[in-house]
């Protein structure tokens, strides 16, 4: 299909489709998979995030270059002297799709709607910090009234901490903060109403640089310029174009034959080569990301199996053993090979300055040795275990060496179990694993975004572990102001997943893609965001 495409692209004019497109101010980028959603309240994926970039703006945005907080739906805001309440100004100019001013009471509709118990938003915890917005989610409290929200007039928004965050304008720019349109939720049902049809072409309202154009399942999404964007005079993308290839190799097929301008990722194989040869259509970024293995502690199902499994892992010596047994440095470079570096802990070096102490061994004898003391010496007496991965080339091949090495060292079997994109974030979130690859891209640029998800009852942690040590930790850490008594809180967090193991780090990821050079200002960025206002495309002279 792909090839015909590019074939039929090159007849008439003899440019490819991206050339044209280009020419045009169209944008098309592979996104790697069918969106999982576009509510920018429902959505976890960092594919999700791109577009909800696209459609939507919050009070304060990233930076092009760096990610650093700038100005966005606010102009500008104001922190008390005891870094708790911060004020915030929107801009006069700032509208809905639907010409519809953005006001500060949209804000408050949106926070409601996201830490109300009923929605259920696995990324709530990311507003917990403001006073009494844990209660409220956790429906100790009634009364939103009663949480640190306030709007004074249509164009003022205070929020008021539970204690100083140091990253908090950095927490902003992450989808969760963003705002909805309430008149349209409430159109297609309640504020707490899940997947209801606000979010398709036609229907939704947004307040970003580009309006729902298409969605088509399984194939792509298209945004438009939005016309009422209040700096839509800068913005140079006429469209985008997000494409929903999984498969990488059908993915490099479509680049070469001039169908996109920058893919999601690079075939394993072909990055080592790319490099040696120096292509400049390759890029390897910095990208503040860590896959790992989910172990689940807390199995659910009434079958003998799953009891004996439940049982298991339970013990950390057996998630340990498991973890010991992994060839960090084999699937970085053997396996993978396209820049990953071995993890030895989870939280990613350099993450807000933070480089953890903690650290993995990978000793199989030690790893047989605590799997005996657990009661299963060789492997005997355990059951099958199940891991579960996404659709992906390179998911495939570390899932394959991990069972390889599991098998090998320890005795463990281990049946793989892939699913597509969606349908493995639905089953991952309801625990229906043994074991799951995980990867996590930080929201911000500081260790909390790493080690807060394995908090106990965090909606984000998929292992379902919990610790009153760990969670003591984090509490301190919350609410410390020192940066190096901070950062000795971390350093004692780290070492308790080291010894507890709920998560097993791989590899420290690279953000490997191919772009085309018509595209500019698409800058390195640890977080893998990359504004679509500040992007442009040059055709190439001649063209």
């Amino acid at each position: 299909m792909f090839a015909l495409g590019a074939l039929l692209a090159g007849c008439g004019d003899g440019k490819t489709t991206a050339e044209r497109m280009a020419a045009e101010g169209y944008l098309i980028v592979n996104n790697m998979a069918e969106p999982s959603g576009l509510d920018p309240q429902t959505i976890t994926g960092l594919s999700e995030s791109h577009i909800i970039g696209a459609l939507f703006e919050g009070l304060v945005g990233y930076d092009p270059k760096d990610l650093h907080p700038v100005p966005a739906a606010a102009e500008s805001w104001t922190m008390s002297p005891d870094g708790r309440t911060w004020t915030f100004r929107l801009r006069a100019g700032a509208r809905w799709s639907n010409g519809d001013p953005v006001t500060s009471a949209d804000f408050l509709f949106s926070y409601e709607r996201m830490l109300s118990p009923a929605f259920g938003a696995e990324y709530a915890s990311m507003l917990h910090g403001v006073r009494g917005a844990k209660d409220f989610a956790a429906g100790r409290s009634k009364d939103f009234r009663a949480v640190g929200f306030r709007a004074p007039d249509a164009r003022t928004l205070v929020i008021e901490l539970e204690d100083p965050i140091p990253y908090f304008l950095q927490l902003l720019c992450h989808h969760s903060w963003i705002p909805v349109h309430p008149p349209t939720i409430l159109r297609h049902g309640k504020m707490d109403a899940l997947h209801t049809p606000w979010t398709r072409p036609g229907a939704m309202v947004s307040n970003g640089p580009f309006v729902l154009e298409k969605w088509e399942v399984a194939r792509r999404v298209v945004v438009r310029k939005n016309p009422l964007y209040w700096n839509a005079a800068e913005v140079a993308l006429n469209a985008v174009e997000f494409r929903a290839i999984s498969d990488l190799f059908a993915e490099e097929r479509a680049f070469r034959g001039g169908e996109l301008h920058i893919t999601g990722a690079v075939p394993p194989y072909k990055v080592a080569k790319l490099r040696e040869e120096k292509a400049p259509q390759l890029r390897t970024d910095p990208f503040l990301s860590t896959t790992y293995v989910w172990v689940n502690c807390d199995i659910k199902g009434e079958q003998p199996v799953d009891q004996a499994a439940r049982k298991a892992l339970s013990d950390p010596r057996v998630r340990r053993a498991l973890g010991m047994a992994i060839q960090r440095e084999l699937i970085a470079e053997k396996v993978l090979r396209a820049g990953e570096t071995p993890a030895l802990h989870l939280t990613p070096p350099g993450t807000g300055g933070f480089v953890a102490k903690a650290r993995w061994r990978q000793d199989a004898e030690e790893a047989r040795r605590l799997l005996a003391e657990a009661g299963y010496p060789g492997g005997k007496g355990l059951p099958r275990f199940d891991y579960l991965y996404a659709t992906s080339e390179s998911q495939q091949m570390a899932a394959q060496a991990y069972q390889e090495m599991w098998r090998r060292e320890l005795g463990v079997e281990v049946e793989l179990r892939n699913l597509e994109w969606k349908v493995y974030l639905v089953a991952m979130r309801k625990g229906e694993f043994h074991l799951c690859r995980g990867a996590w891209v930080g929201d911000y640029n500081d260790p909390n975004t790493f080690l807060e998800m394995l908090t106990t009852g965090n909606e984000l942690n998929i292992s379902k572990w919990s610790d009153a040590e760990f969670d003591r930790l984090l509490g301190l850490a919350a609410k410390e102001t020192d940066p190096a008594r901070r950062f000795g809180y971390f350093q004692q967090a780290e070492a308790r997943l080291v010894d507890q193991a709920p998560v097993l780090p791989v590899v420290f990821n690279k953000n490997k893609f191919l772009i085309r050079p018509e595209v500019r200002g698409w800058y390195p960025t640890l977080l893998d965001q990359h504004p679509l206002s500040a992007v442009k495309l040059v055709p190439a002279k001649g063209d």
